[in-house]
């Protein structure tokens, strides 16, 4: 009986453990958009957001990851003045997390394949923008969807791509670090 109450004190736990860690990493990818903004032509801004969703995606699994992942930045957007992203964002940054998570549990823990699933997420988040640009740009009247997909909403493309380099090499040298930590090791058994 004690065993049984142990167990399901420990589940609880770690449900509980779960919740507070997904909590903590949405704070920390808003934190991370909000610290830093560097407009775009587009209207939308250069952050440094990617790297604590990829960051989270090791570190949570794909369920928490996405869900910290598309909370935390689409906070962000809202309460940055960019509430228009918010739908875009919280979708695009929780398939982001998603995908790197899958990938990264898919490829195993080597060093490389952090890298690769990095490069999905932000290959994810590049698209992702340059669709939601594009529609917002045909739907305010700037052209026909084709017009505006090659030109409007190709606008984003170097802001994003120069977003998704750091988020990369922010996130893999993070997780690397992380790694070495025997405590973080023990905390976070995905990584």
């Amino acid at each position: 009986m004690e065993k049984v109450i142990r167990r399901e004190n420990t589940a609880a736990m770690t449900g509980f453990r779960a919740m507070v860690m997904t909590a903590l990493f949405a704070a920390l990818g808003y934190v991370a958009t909000r610290i830093l903004q560097i407009p775009t032509p587009s209207g939308g801004y250069v952050n440094l957001g990617d790297t604590v969703v990829i960051l989270g995606a090791y570190l949570l699994g794909p369920v928490y990851g996405a869900v910290a992942g598309g909370i935390g930045p689409a906070l962000a957007d809202l309460l940055s003045g960019y509430a228009i992203y918010v739908p875009a964002t919280l979708v695009i940054k929780a398939v982001m997390a998603l995908l790197a998570a899958l990938v990264y549990r898919a490829l195993g823990k080597k060093t490389w394949s952090m890298v690769v699933c990095a490069v999905a997420a932000e290959a994810v988040m590049i698209v992702g923008y340059w669709l939601f640009e594009t529609v917002l740009a045909a739907a305010a009247g700037e052209g026909s969807f084709m017009v505006c997909l090659a030109a409007c909403g190709a606008a984003g493309i170097p802001g994003n791509l120069v977003q998704a380099a750091f988020g990369i090499a922010a996130s893999t040298l993070l997780a690397l670090a992380l790694r070495q930590n025997t405590q973080a090791r023990r905390q976070f058994p995905n990584l």
